[in-house]
């Protein structure tokens, strides 16, 4: 009996023990899982954060706006920083092609969309006609809480940054300084630094990941004595430097850069960046189609839609020359508003159409894809990727613009 009161004791005492170190490890396991994680939710529990943005970032950029609807934790992750690194070292990045559409009814700020790939959608050959028309495409509205205003001749894109310069934000106000830039990873608004002067207006060009802003100001409280200025901004280093520009003899509507000059045009004026030195070309056959909101530049070719027709100019050729082949690509109806952008190297062209009866008109927009090609011959002949519906909205809206980032 003796033996045995001491052994109960010990076993009374080892029982609490045991619990305390069970109680103990189990406060050890959950602890990792009960931390809030710093990095961005990993959609996909089973698999490394590594691996899911490895598979993520061999994605086409156009099955984004779908990917986002699947969770939160996906939405997160297709807009983090990481994901974009990631798509840059496996040489993944790609042109990603928006549209800027103003709502005259509406007082808010212009929409933005994004073009995007439908799931379980194919492009389809017509042999019969030799047209490749697609369904598979749509245009998706890019979630934006309030957008600035904007026009064509305000926004540049440069790398995966949309700026848009010098607009004012209000109607009742003539001129700005204000820079905003839409980042296309996150789909975030930020501030640039500000121009040195506010300007009533301007157009502007990008050459070699600097844009190039040429616009009227006014000198002193004189809203009637305007001067020219020319101003550069270096992305690279968010700094603006103020070039000279001819004060006299000098009027302009649009700019392009070619040739690595930058182009005022209607009376055109050609700004070489490596001299520093500005050459009066005056009137030329650059300026022929350039007067309207319609035109592009792409690998030093410009491209224009006017009377019905899409043109291309080089300074080897000097002259507007019709855009050989488009098989399969529509006619264009009169009064067609057209815009065009580089969609790295190709040209995407974005067209639409009023449809309906009363006044439930609504606007159908259409877009094409066209590669491009430099013939012997001296010709550039385009054909037709595909084409296709890719968005309804009201008769009201309008084009601000189109244009492509490198995402």
């Amino acid at each position: 009996m003796e033996v045995l009161i001491p052994e109960k004791k010990r076993k009374r005492k080892s029982k609490p023990t045991t619990t305390t170190t069970k109680t103990k490890k189990k406060k050890k396991l959950e602890k990792p899982s009960s931390t809030p994680q710093q990095s961005t939710p990993n959609p996909i529990p089973s698999l490394p954060d590594d691996l899911v943005f490895h598979i993520i970032a061999r994605i086409s950029r156009l099955y984004y706006p779908t990917l986002s609807l699947v969770s939160k934790s996906f939405r997160s992750l297709l807009a983090s920083p990481e994901l974009y690194k990631t798509r840059s070292l496996l040489g993944r990045t790609e042109s990603c092609f928006y549209l800027c559409l103003k709502s005259e009814c509406c007082k808010g700020g212009p929409s933005w969309f994004t073009l995007c790939r439908k799931p379980d959608q194919t492009i389809t050959n017509d042999e019969t006609s030799g047209e490749r028309k697609s369904r598979g495409y749509a245009l998706a509205k890019v979630p934006l809480s309030q957008s600035p205003n904007a026009n064509f001749s305000s926004l540049v894109a440069v790398g995966s940054n949309i700026y848009n310069i010098g607009v004012p934000q209000s109607i009742y106000k003539a001129s700005s300084s204000t820079v905003s830039v839409l980042d296309c990873t996150s789909h975030t608004w930020r501030q640039a630094p500000s121009l040195p002067v506010e300007l009533f207006r301007l157009s502007a060009s990008v050459l070699d990941r600097k844009i190039y802003v040429a616009g009227r100001y006014a000198d002193g409280d004189d809203s009637n004595n305007m001067k020219n200025t020319f101003q550069v901004f270096d992305t690279r280093t968010q700094v603006w430097d103020h070039e000279p520009i001819p004060e006299d003899g000098l009027y302009f509507s649009n700019s392009a850069c070619i040739d690595g000059k930058f182009h005022l045009v209607a009376n055109v004026a050609a700004y070489n960046a490596k001299e520093g030195r500005w050459d009066i070309l005056g009137k030329s056959g650059m300026s022929r189609y350039m007067d309207t909101d319609t035109h592009c530049d792409i690998e030093n070719v410009l491209y224009s839609f006017s009377d019905g027709a899409l043109r291309w100019y080089d300074s080897e050729v000097r002259e507007w020359r019709i855009l050989n082949g488009l098989v399969g690509l529509p006619k264009f109806r009169p009064g067609a508003w057209v815009g065009l952008a580089d969609y790295g190297g190709k040209m995407m062209v974005l067209w639409a159409e009023t449809a309906g009866a009363l006044v439930f008109y609504q606007k159908r927009i259409w877009c094409a894809e066209i590669t491009l090609e430099r013939r012997k011959s001296c010709e550039i002949w385009g054909k037709v990727e595909w084409f296709g519906h890719v968005l309804t909205v009201s008769a009201d809206c309008n084009f601000q613009k189109v244009i492509a980032a490198t995402v």
